[in-house]
């Protein structure tokens, strides 16, 4: 099979998976719901993920701070937990891996926030000990999870999970439901 068949192939298996998830689109109202009162609220949003999903929280954080779209927009309040390497190896050198987002949250975070953890499995110890600070802090907990949804789904306040097994079009669903929620909110706060 050539590159270019083999590309296409891949393609075609990621659209399948986009094609189920646009018939299950309903759980996202409340998720969008939470996000848009935090930050109407003057809140924060608080990214987290392990691997290719904190490339995603990273992503989707600059999405929110710089602009989704060419043009005038308000920056909005969004934080990636995955960025600051002094914080991360300190947090994890003190208190082990699985505190690393959590001691953050706690030092950053308030109530009116809203942290959204993202984990293919739905098991990354450090975003469920996160989802634990941030529920006694009052803070909203969201997760972008696949698979059956692990132990976060049933933890989060809200969850949007891809019934999917293949960890890459569980990441690829994330990003592309992500910006579509980006869309909406920077186009109410003006952008």
């Amino acid at each position: 099979m050539s590159d270019s068949a083999q590309v296409a192939r891949g393609l075609r298996s990621l659209a399948v998976v986009a094609n189920t998830l646009a018939s299950h689109t309903d759980g996202l109202d409340p998720i969008v719901g939470a996000m848009r009162k935090c930050l109407v609220g003057g809140g924060t949003l608080f990214f987290a993920g392990n691997g290719g999903s904190a490339a995603d929280a990273q992503h989707i954080a600059a999405e929110y701070v710089v602009r989704y779209r060419p043009g005038a927009q308000p920056a909005l309040r969004a934080i990636a937990l995955t960025t600051d390497a002094s914080i991360l190896t300190a947090a994890a050198n003190d208190f082990g891996y699985e505190q690393v987002f959590a001691r953050q949250i706690e030092a950053l975070g308030r109530a009116g926030d809203v942290l959204i953890v993202h984990s293919t499995s739905g098991d990354s110890a450090n975003c469920v000990a996160a989802v634990d600070r941030a529920r006694t802090l009052g803070i909203t907990t969201i997760g972008f999870l696949g698979g059956t949804g692990g132990t976060l789904a049933s933890l989060v306040d809200h969850a949007f999970v891809v019934p999917e097994q293949q960890v890459n079009h569980v990441q690829e669903m994330h990003l592309a439901v992500q910006h579509q929620i980006v869309a909406i909110l920077s186009a109410e706060r003006g952008g």
